[in-house]
């Protein structure tokens, strides 16, 4: 019988500290036994989103600047003024 070394490495997780306002940690316990989870948990779950969402709206933009660099739009001449628009 052999046997197989594994090795697994873990992330080490990071302590930060908060000042907040008594007011806000009390609203915001509630609102964690609310939902059945810690404020640890809520606050890891809110940067998930926000990281979440700057990644995929960084996407989009790259994905947009490709479409204006690929597809090519001829409009033509201008050949209204803004008293056109405006006329009533």
């Amino acid at each position: 019988m052999s046997q197989v070394m594994c090795y697994t490495d873990y992330v080490k997780k990071r302590n930060v500290t908060l000042t907040l306002e008594a007011d806000l940690l009390r609203a915001a316990r509630k609102a964690a036994l609310d939902r059945n989870t810690s404020v640890n948990q809520m606050i890891r779950d809110y940067l998930m989103v926000v990281v979440k969402g700057a990644s995929q709206q960084q996407t989009a933009m790259v994905n947009l600047e490709d479409i204006f660099n690929t597809y090519r739009v001829t409009v033509g001449d201008k050949t209204w003024s803004r008293d056109d628009l405006h006329e009533r």
